[in-house]
């Protein structure tokens, strides 16, 4: 198991047990089609583990202004 999922941490950067799999799924597609990683992929890295440090490290997230989605600071 990806030892981020375990922390509370990667949820509440996205907003949300749903946003997050929703962010994670549209970018495993994206990857599966032959979108380029983000990160250094390192030797035997899984594209689920490529796409949960791609949000760990911001260099993925949901636009809120392109979707209806509020932003998890509105949610509080």
């Amino acid at each position: 198991m990806i030892e981020a999922l375990k922390s509370e941490d990667v949820v509440e950067k996205v907003g949300g047990r749903f946003k997050l799999t929703a962010l994670i799924q549209k970018r495993m597609v994206e990857l599966m089609q032959g979108a380029r990683p983000l990160i250094d992929r390192k030797k035997g890295m899984t594209d689920m583990e490529v796409v949960i440090e791609e949000i760990l490290q911001d260099k993925i997230a949901i636009d809120h202004n392109e979707s209806d989605i509020a932003e998890p600071s509105e949610l509080a």
